[in-house]
């Protein structure tokens, strides 16, 4: 199983809408296939390890990370692919919550003589597939926050200059964690500030994530690297209702997709709406890089369920910006609470990761 989620998190930033699902399958103690859903969600993992074995899944025991699905989606219900199969028995780790599955898979594997266990590293599989599941139980993708600062919370100095914070280490492992994600998203802020691409390099991969700008007026350059690039790589932009007509149109030309979203009394963009329409729009996994009005809209709503924070080690001092705008904390027993899973140094750096208490 521990070699199925391994397999199956290859997929993550890839799949969506579809879950990241790996299989193994092994017979007389040999593994004779291996698969993982491939990119668009299709084919799915069962597929794959099923050609990749053949004859030799019969009477084979398969595992997955996911309950086999028991209906017709882009490919016919891998449940009966595996019982057409031969395959003797089922080991999947975690129930699918999606209410076509959610336990018809494994009922009808059981109807048709397949011993089932469920449950196996469960854990390890909620983690995996902890963006298909919030999609699933909450309408919304899961948001992954992402910090770079000083020791002291400083993403800049005085006079704003912020390259480079953290070394060369900690940069490229964030273009390994926008691999990891579907999307990547920003404020329009840092959009203006930093004129960014936002896309993966220089670790050996042609995949690019959905780029994501959170922009209330639609007030971003017409001539910046995401709006030259938007027909290339996908471009979506979170935007206030009643935005101005002749820039949506602009923005539509240049090949954006838009999402007009409603806004709250303080005239900011409803975090909960626009997460909502991004999990509509089958999106699973979401890399928030900033700025700190973006995250602090998201922290105050209870939309982000992890944080991967870098630290470098350097100190700023109080005129430097902060990583976060304020948002109206008064108490402490109100603060929004993760804990820590994993630390570790890259580089001259300190990653930390952070999840949401529960």
């Amino acid at each position: 199983m521990r070699h199925a989620l391994g397999l199956g998190a290859r997929g993550l930033g890839r799949t969506w809408p579809n879950p990241a699902v790996g299989c193994v399958i092994v017979n007389a103690g040999h593994i004779v296939g291996r698969g993982w859903t491939q990119p668009g969600g299709a084919p799915h993992a069962e597929t794959m390890a099923l050609a990749q074995a053949g004859t030799r899944a019969q009477g084979a025991t398969a595992y997955v990370t996911l309950e086999p699905c028991a209906h017709h989606g882009k490919t016919p219900p891998c449940a009966d692919a595996l019982i057409s199969a031969g395959i003797s028995r089922v080991v999947y780790a975690l129930g699918d919550p999606n209410p076509d599955v959610n336990g018809k898979g494994a009922a009808r594997l059981i109807a048709a003589g397949v011993d089932v266990t469920s449950g196996v590293l469960k854990a390890d599989a909620l983690n995996t597939h902890r963006g298909f599941v919030s999609r699933i139980a909450t309408g919304r993708p899961m948001v992954t926050l992402k910090f770079a600062a000083s020791i002291d919370g400083r993403i800049a100095t005085a006079t704003g200059q912020s390259q480079w914070i953290t070394g060369p280490d900690a940069r490229r492992m964030v273009h390994t964690l926008r691999a990891h994600h579907d999307a990547v998203m920003v404020g329009a802020g840092t959009a203006r500030a930093d004129d960014p691409m936002l896309n993966i390099r220089d670790i050996g991969t042609s995949h690019q994530p959905t780029r994501i700008i959170w922009s209330r007026q639609l007030d971003l350059p017409l001539q910046g690297k995401l709006a030259q690039t938007a027909k290339d790589i996908p471009l979506w932009i979170i935007h206030a209702e009643g935005a101005d007509p002749h820039l949506c149109e602009a923005w539509q030309g240049l090949g954006a997709r838009l999402f007009a979203c409603p806004t709250g009394p303080d005239r900011q963009i409803n975090p909960v709406a626009a997460l909502g329409a991004l999990g509509q729009a089958g999106l699973t996994r979401i890399f928030c890089e900033g700025g700190g009005g973006l995250a602090a809209s998201l922290l105050s709503a209870g939309l982000v369920d992890e944080i991967i924070a870098f630290t470098a080690g350097m100190v700023i001092g109080g005129d430097g910006t902060a990583m976060l705008a304020p948002f109206g904390l008064m108490r402490l027993e109100n603060a929004p609470r993760f804990q820590l899973v994993e630390t570790r140094a890259i580089g001259a750096d300190t990653m930390s990761r952070w999840q949401v208490s529960t």
